[in-house]
């Protein structure tokens, strides 16, 4: 029976790790005829007079304003809104890229969002079907598409919960049994070893954190006048990498992950030596005896 290629899991943040501003600023603020200064003064203002969260914050002022100013919105409308997402360079061929030269070092590679933003403009976006899956806020609409409450909401923190759920398998968020039972972690189906996060700052830190302790790679992405940032994030040990936020081919950030897979895939392959060897000794090996692990790269 032929061994399924192992799987590496690359991880984004959406908004300035892969597109250039938060995401409502390119038409959904604009549609309100509102500035994105104005809008986010009046989401986060709102959230800490009522000690809101701030992603419940700021999805209920998109619909409190959208229906104060009378220009209601529904999933329809806003995954249209995704297209106009301006991306960094290369971002559009990344995936591909990736995925070809994983397949090369017999990897099978995942791309999966971890998101605040919303995902109806990210599925509308130009890279929208890259991912296995995107893991955003969200609304939930009635049967008239009218949007009534939040879905998901994903805030800093809580972006931790799907790193775990694609470390199990388990990409169901309704799923919460599966997710919360033990499993051995030879049966896990993303190891964190084999896990890279990519992002572009502070709201990043929880899952980059979790990448440095369990032995995963963080990679932190930034525009010129965000360099400073990310520039504390590395020197605080809280991130591996600093490029900038570019993903043409033959860039420092595509040299970089290509790397880190190669070494996934080295890794790979002496474990499975490993194993052959010991499996070869049969009767030979006591029976309290065991393979130890390889330690974490």
């Amino acid at each position: 029976m032929l061994r399924e290629k192992p799987i590496v899991a690359l991880m984004y943040d959406f908004d300035k790790t892969l597109c250039t501003t938060d995401m409502e600023d390119y038409a959904f603020i604009p549609s309100l005829g509102m500035t994105p200064e104005a809008f986010w003064t009046l989401a986060n203002n709102f959230g800490r007079e009522h000690r809101v969260d701030g992603i419940l914050a700021y999805m209920y002022t998109m619909l409190r304003e959208s229906e104060a100013r009378g220009r209601p919105f529904k999933r329809e409308d806003l995954v249209a809104m995704g297209r106009s997402i301006e991306l960094f360079p290369g971002v559009e061929s990344w995936f591909s890229r990736i995925n070809a030269f994983g397949a090369g070092l017999g990897l099978t590679v995942e791309h999966y969002v971890l998101s605040s933003g919303l995902r109806e403009i990210i599925e509308g976006s130009a890279i929208g079907g890259s991912f296995r899956e995107i893991y955003a806020s969200e609304f939930y609409y009635d049967d008239s598409g009218k949007p009534v409450w939040p879905k998901l909401a994903v805030n800093f923190t809580g972006k931790t919960q799907f790193v775990y759920r694609i470390n199990k398998g388990v990409l169901d968020v309704s799923d919460d049994r599966r997710l919360n039972a033990s499993m051995p972690d030879d049966s896990k189906r993303v190891p964190f070893t084999s896990m890279i996060y990519l992002g572009d700052g502070l709201s990043d830190v929880p899952c980059m954190k979790m990448m440095r302790s369990y032995g995963g790679y963080s990679i932190a992405l930034y525009q010129r006048q965000d360099r400073a940032g990310v520039e504390e994030l590395l020197s605080r040990g809280r991130v591996d990498y600093i490029f900038p936020a570019d993903y043409r081919p033959g860039g420092d950030l595509e040299r970089t992950v290509q790397n880190i897979l190669r070494k996934m895939a080295v890794a790979e392959q002496l474990s499975d030596e490993s194993a052959r060897q010991m499996r070869s000794l049969g009767a030979d090996i006591l029976p309290d005896q065991v393979a130890l692990p390889l330690p974490p790269l």
